[in-house]
């Protein structure tokens, strides 16, 4: 995941104990681009907050789009009946118009409430006194996207997470079909988990084919690795397969495909810096977040690709992924875009 100075997973983990414990913050700001973990510590919270029996009169979940802060604190402001605490829950928060007029019941919230503001695709302006007033007395989450390199280091430790080990490139092939949305990527876990035989602790890239409907032979990273070895008649029959396909899409395809090459172009940086072969300190550096079973992919690639033929390919694909959101009025269909871009990688 993004280094910062604090490891949103862990936080999360950390929360979501004391919350199954009874122990609450009056407030929560639960943000971010990505939202796996602020929607994962809100469930937890309206889950565990105020009794069933009691949820009618004390919890309150509303959409920032359809409330004010007015009406927030005003509900804010009452008292539990029958009940410890009240819950009042903002989801869809930054669609709130008057938002930072929160910070005015934030900046002393009652000890019997459990304020939670729910954002999406960002958060609260952390130079505004409502971030800093949450900051101040109670709970701040902030999740960023995890980035395509980051990716399957995510799933294996969101595996191992749930008692699972996942097989050598079962989580690059999870990342490459489902890409970079960890909510997705979790409801294709879940399904997996229901067809798996009872105490299964090893996860196969077979199991993961069968019941997440992926095809080894025929994903994107099986492409990535024939691009890598300059095997064109594989990797034009794989692009003509995705491309077929009915939930194909060009630019996200695109993007694997740009991160591959961006790798080989730091691989072949770092061989120029050394002037000679890498040691294993410097390859982990040259591909950072790439599992040491791949290393012998990027050698491969960096012998059939050289620095000028990489920098072409580089322009390439982003002329592609230009073309792809309409640029230039193109006329050619996504597969037709595709096939042809894979071709002239190979050139």
């Amino acid at each position: 995941m993004a280094k910062q100075s604090i490891d949103v997973a862990e936080q999360s983990r950390s929360l979501i104990s004391n919350i199954r414990q009874g122990i609450f913050k009056p407030l929560y700001l639960l943000m971010g681009e990505e939202a796996f973990y602020p929607d994962l510590v809100c469930k937890e919270i309206i889950e565990n907050c105020i009794d069933e029996s009691s949820k009618d009169f004390n919890e309150i979940i509303c959409y920032g789009a359809d409330t004010s802060a007015d009406a927030v604190i005003g509900a804010a402001r009452q008292f539990p009946m029958m009940s410890d605490r009240v819950l009042v829950v903002v989801k869809e928060a930054q669609m709130m118009k008057n938002l930072e007029n929160l910070s005015l019941y934030c900046e002393n919230p009652l000890d019997t409430t459990v304020l939670v503001l729910l954002m999406h695709g960002g958060g609260a302006d952390k130079r505004k006194a409502l971030y800093k007033s949450i900051s101040k007395n109670g709970v701040v989450l902030d999740s960023p996207l995890v980035r395509d390199y980051e990716l399957p280091r995510w799933i294996d430790n969101y595996y191992k997470s749930l008692g699972l080990e996942l097989e050598m490139g079962a989580s690059n092939l999870l990342a490459e079909y489902i890409g970079s949305n960890l909510c997705a990527i979790a409801i294709e876990t879940d399904k997996l988990l229901k067809n798996l035989d009872e105490g299964c602790k090893r996860v196969s890239i077979s199991d993961i084919e069968k019941n997440v409907g992926i095809s080894r032979e025929f994903s994107v990273f099986e492409l990535t690795k024939a691009l890598c070895y300059k095997q064109s008649q594989r990797a034009l029959q794989i692009a003509a397969h995705l491309s077929s396909g009915a939930r194909f899409a060009l630019p996200p395809t695109i993007s694997v495909i740009f991160a591959t090459f961006n790798r080989i172009l730091r691989y072949e940086a770092a061989l120029l810096r050394a002037k000679g072969p890498l040691n294993p300190t410097q390859k982990a550096a040259a591909l950072n977040g790439v599992n040491p079973y791949f290393y012998k992919d990027y050698e491969a690639a960096v012998r059939n690709y050289p620095l000028p033929q990489t920098m072409r390919i580089i322009n390439l694909l982003t002329e592609f992924d230009y073309l792809s959101k309409g640029g230039d009025g193109v006329e050619s269909s996504p597969g037709e875009l595709f096939v042809e871009l894979v071709a002239k990688i190979l050139l």
